[in-house]
Parts: structure tokens; sequence; C-alpha cells
């Protein structure tokens, strides 16, 4: 059996107040492409389909026509909402188009029922558990001692009964110990939101959603397979792609990739004024139309530096200088960096400067919870 593993579409997402909408749309309609070159049996689309739980008409739109091109293939589409998703949006209509094969999860209420699906080996059985906190677990199983997100998935796992001499699936979105990350996601405090990978030990291949970098988390049955795009300047050297997952028999799993093509690509270029100016650098750099991250060397603030440098790179997003000034202001420098750190790291940096000490363990701990606490009563 062969199915796609997608994550991440984040439709509607702008950055650096550029709309992605029209290169969604175009590696939507690679991916369609692909999936009729390759006849797989079943995509699976792990979480976080919008960027915002509210997500635009636009983007509506565009998922929309992306299902009805996918409903026509007449394959098998399992689709989960993320920590960005409205799981009530993405659950509506989800028992009308159970019939097209679109299947989507429903809100989590303590119950995961697989949907099978069969191929001359037998059954493979695909579980889709959207994204929990453990507030959400805890809601349906308060005899059960869930507290961190290990705990709730665990429980969650548990609880599905899963009969182990099959061959099983699970599409999830969260965050694994150890999966390498990058500035564009929403890690929670301290590690706090860490799932440990053993609790999977009941399936044959993880899908999941949450990481934009494509990587195997242990071993290729547990698996990102990242962003169909980049969004961000730390994803510049990724490769971004689709997961192909084949299954043989009980125990026979092939990985491999398809790479993806965007209409332009993201890069990051650096030197001075007159040097990123001049003709002979621009005109033979390949990179002229990409998403462009510049980081001027000039020692001097350049004039309207980003206007005029839009008017040979039409796409620049981000404007950085890196000179003797920028060096030497270390403290909140660099907005990227700022960006990547979570709540804990910054109120742990800011105790640290006010108290010229850092927090005691004790302090870290409670900070860690009461932080932690505050995310789950406003998710």
């Amino acid at each position: 059996m062969k199915l796609f593993h997608l994550s991440d579409l984040h439709l509607g997402k702008r950055v650096n107040d550029f709309s992605m909408l029209d290169e969604q749309e175009a590696i939507l309609k690679q991916i369609i492409d692909y999936i009729k070159r390759e006849s797989p049996d079943g995509v699976l689309i792990a979480g976080d389909i919008y960027d915002k739980s509210i997500p635009s008409a636009e983007a509506v739109q565009l998922f929309d026509n992306f299902l009805v091109e996918l409903a026509k293939l007449h394959l098998q589409v399992f689709i989960i909402s993320g920590n960005h998703d409205s799981p009530e949006r993405i659950a509506f209509g989800s028992r009308i188009m159970d019939v097209s094969g679109i299947h989507l999860s429903p809100v989590y209420n303590g119950e995961i029922a697989p949907i099978s699906l069969s191929d001359e080996y037998g059954a493979v059985n695909i579980y889709m558990l959207p994204f929990i906190k453990p507030a959400h677990v805890r809601r349906y199983f308060e005899d059960e001692d869930i507290v961190t997100y290990t705990d709730a998935m665990k429980v969650a796992i548990d609880k599905m009964a899963v009969d182990e001499t099959e061959r099983n699936i699970l599409v999830t979105h969260q965050f694994v110990t150890g999966a390498a990350t990058c500035e564009s996601e929403d890690i929670s405090v301290g590690g706090t939101d860490n799932v440990d990978a053993s609790v999977f030990s009941p399936f044959d291949y993880v899908a999941l959603g949450h990481i934009h970098g494509a990587q195997n988390c242990g071993d290729e049955r547990i698996r990102y397979c990242g962003t169909p795009l980049k969004y961000s300047f730390s994803e510049v050297h990724h490769q971004k792609s689709i997961t192909v997952v084949e299954l043989g028999a009980k125990g026979d799993l092939n990985i491999s990739t398809i790479e993806l093509t965007p209409v332009h690509d993201m890069s990051e270029i650096k030197g001075t004024f007159a040097e990123l100016t001049d003709p002979v650098y621009y005109t033979e750099n390949s990179i002229v139309n990409n998403y462009l991250r510049i980081t001027l060397t000039d020692e001097e603030d350049v004039p309207d530096a980003i206007g005029r440098l839009r008017q040979i790179y039409k796409n620049l997003m981000r404007l950085d200088y890196d000179n003797t000034r920028t060096r030497s202001n270390t403290i909140f420098s660099d907005g990227g960096d700022t960006e990547r750190k979570t709540p804990f790291d910054l109120f742990s940096e800011f105790y640290e400067m006010q108290n010229n000490a850092p927090m005691s363990e004790e302090q870290r701990e409670y900070m860690k919870k009461l932080i932690e606490k505050i995310e789950e009563e406003i998710a």
C-alpha cells in the first residue's frame, strides 16, 4: 500500500507581510500532479491545514478546491486538525464527506475509531488523532494520572485498543522529543509539550505534523514530512518534499520522498549596498526573483535601502545590517532569534537581566507550570 504523507499547509499564511496564497495554490497543484503520476492509495495530511483558527475566505476556498481535486481521483484522504486549526471547523461536514473518501478528524472526545483500508496483505488501520493537550484528555479520563503531554498521548493511544497483529498507522500533530525545530513553529515553554516517541510503539508508521523540517524521530517509522513550502528564513536550507510511505507485509516499510519545487524559492544574501546593486552581481545571480533576506554590511545605514533594493529584488522580505554597531548590541539584537525563543526563555533572560543571577531550579519549575497552565486556559 502506498500513501502520501503531507502536513502543515498553513493555508492563508503571510510571511513578512507577503501573502503565500499564490505560492500555496501552485504547490497544491504540483502535489495533485504527483498524485496522478504516482497513484497512491491514500493521502495523510497531519494538521495545520490553515495558518489561523479562523482562516480567511481565500484560504478556505483554496483548501476546498484541493479537496475537490483529491475527491475526483477516488483515493482515501485522512485529515486532522493541528494546533493552528480550529478542530470544530476542520470537523465540519466530516460525516457527509466520508462517502467521498475525504475523512476529517472529529473534535477529540476520548474515542478514536480507525478507518481500515486493505490490500493483499490484509487490513491497514488508520487512526486520526488531532492535536491534543493534557487538559483535552483529562476531560474524558479523570481517573488517569495525566500531567504531561506524554501522559496525555499515552492514555489517548491506550484507549484506542490497537490490534498490534495488524498494520496500524497513526496520523497526529505533536512535538516529539528530540525533533529539530526552526523559528516558524509554535513550541511550548521549556519543552513542556514534548511527547516521548516510546508511546507510539503500537504503530507501524506515525505520520507527524507540527515540525517544518522533514525528519525521522529515531527511526523511519516515526516521521515528520515537513511543510510543502518554506515559511521562514530558518528554513532556507530545507528541501521541501512529499513523504511516500509504502507498506508491505507486517514490518515491511519503505520511506522515500518526492521533491517539491516552489514558484519562488527563499534565499539569503549578504554584502555591501554597492556590491548588491552592482549589475554584474545581480544580473548573473539566479536568486534575484527569490523571496530574500538581505543583510547589508555597510557601517552606516543606507537611506531608503529597502525601497532602493526592491527596485532590483522585488521579493525582498527582510532587511538586516551586520556591522560593528549591530554586533555590539547583544541584548535582543536579532529579531529572528527572539521569535525562536519561547515565553519561558524570554522570561528567564528578563529575570537574569533584572537580578544578575539565573532562576533557581525551583523557580524554573514553577514558571514552567504556571505558563503551561495559562496556555491551556487560553487555548
